[in-house]
């Protein structure tokens, strides 16, 4: 079976090899586990974003950035897709496991979630496991790890610390707004296995998303680049098998659907939990329906939205 941590591993050492083109640092800590900041101290780098992404993805995609235009102003966009869609968005990129010990706090994302099985129930939905005897992990976070910290991702992972690698960005960092771009596949596919659908169906996927302007903190730079998703990014896969409930994935089907994501997050108290979780979708998704030819296209783009969130300003 294909190990999500070997593929990423490979991107890890020539991240290590290319640090400074990359504009990243890497340090080994006492227990022997390897952190590479992505930019919490660092600047970061496009190409640094475009390897952070594909490790969260195990390897498994392939990643470009290109100029595109939202309402005749250019923006920098990620493209991506990916031959094995369940494993790759769900089974690594999902940033299913909040990583908490004491006082550090990071949403982990990536290949060592096989591992640790971080949450168990997407596992059994893909059928996915990985016996990796390493592991590589990806933080979106503005602090870096500790000992403490990698001590304790690899003992859910069972390896040693020495074993343990970790990417790290925070959301307010160029490396930051291209990874959270780049899980626009996965944003689709996490919908659809919420609404019920069986993404083991789903046999190809591609996605493209604008990458959000790097604003003054990670509160501010946390709406904007979920806005790239939720009301510009597409995405396009191929299914063996459509179903009617799929209309229900775009992120225009929610209540909560119509404003810039901090402002509805700050009308929420801040609090995640009172945000209808359907909103967290793509703007638009169009299924390619291998056994009838059909090709359904469900939702839409909203500039007016996104040119708010992005804080642009014109003559």
């Amino acid at each position: 079976m294909i190990s999500v941590n070997e593929l990423a591993l490979n991107i890890v050492e020539d991240m290590l090899d290319f640090e400074e083109e990359l504009r990243i640092e890497s340090k080994k800590l006492e227990n022997g586990a390897t952190v590479i900041d992505c930019g919490v101290n660092v600047p970061g780098s496009y190409e640094a974003g475009i390897m952070y992404t594909e490790i969260c993805m195990g390897g498994l995609a392939k990643i470009d950035i290109v100029v595109d235009y939202v309402n005749d102003i250019p923006f920098a966009f990620i493209t991506e897709y990916t031959d094995h869609p369940a494993v790759a968005c769900l089974g690594s990129q999902k940033a299913g496991w909040a990583i908490s010990v004491d006082k550090y706090f990071a949403m982990g994302s990536g290949p060592a979630r096989a591992l640790a099985l971080k949450p168990k129930k997407t596992y059994e939905l893909i059928d996915y496991k990985d016996d990796a005897s390493y592991a590589v992990i990806a933080l979106e976070a503005n602090k870096l790890p500790d000992e403490k910290v990698m001590e304790h991702i690899a003992k859910e992972c069972d390896v040693d610390p020495e074993d343990l690698y970790a990417v790290v960005a925070p959301t307010a960092s160029i490396v930051g707004s291209v990874q959270i771009s780049g899980r626009i596949v996965e944003t689709g596919i996490y919908k659809m296995a919420e609404i019920g659908y069986d993404p083991k169906k789903i046999l190809y996927g591609a996605g493209k998303c604008p990458i959000a302007p790097i604003l003054e903190n990670d509160l501010k730079a946390m709406g904007a680049t979920n806005d790239s998703m939720l009301y510009y990014g597409s995405v396009y896969l191929t299914v063996t098998e459509y179903d009617e409930i799929l209309k229900n994935v775009p992120s225009n089907t929610s209540r909560d659907y119509g404003k810039p994501f901090y402002e509805i997050f700050k009308d929420a108290n801040y609090d995640f939990y009172k945000i209808d979780p359907h909103l967290f979708a793509p703007a638009q998704i169009v299924i390619n329906d291998k056994s009838t030819g059909k090709t359904y296209v469900h939702g839409k783009l909203n500039s007016e939205v996104l040119l708010k969130s992005y804080q642009i300003v014109t003559e």
